[in-house]
């Protein structure tokens, strides 16, 4: 898996790896969020950079060493379910409201953990 890092350079220069998987899975989920509202919206343009950025914190995450196994496959999995949301063949009313809601758990975890 590689990352373009044009966007998240610093994070990916190994700030992003001091982070716990909530703080990451958080800070995924905000760029899930940014996407999904720019959607909403109609407002491509942002809806295009929130995905690209969203999708390059899913590839640092997955890459993290820490997340073996069973978590980066759920990782893996979260981020197959963003790119059906906006690349799928069939459309899933939900589904952006289930991401939504996903994500959100580890945001409000994360603002606990600070």
């Amino acid at each position: 898996m590689e990352t373009s890092v044009r966007g998240h350079a610093g994070l990916a220069a190994g700030r992003w790896k001091s982070l716990s998987l909530v703080e990451q899975l958080a800070n995924v989920g905000s760029e899930v969020e940014r996407a999904i509202k720019a959607h909403e919206a109609g407002r491509a343009e942002r809806r295009d950079a929130a995905v690209n950025r969203g999708l390059e914190l899913f590839d640092l995450t997955a890459t993290d060493p820490r997340w073996r196994g069973p978590r980066r496959r759920e990782i893996l999995r979260a981020r197959e379910e963003f790119c059906v949301l906006f690349w799928g063949d069939t459309e899933q009313p939900d589904a952006a409201a289930s991401l939504s809601r996903y994500f959100l758990h580890f945001a409000v975890a994360a603002r606990r953990s600070q």
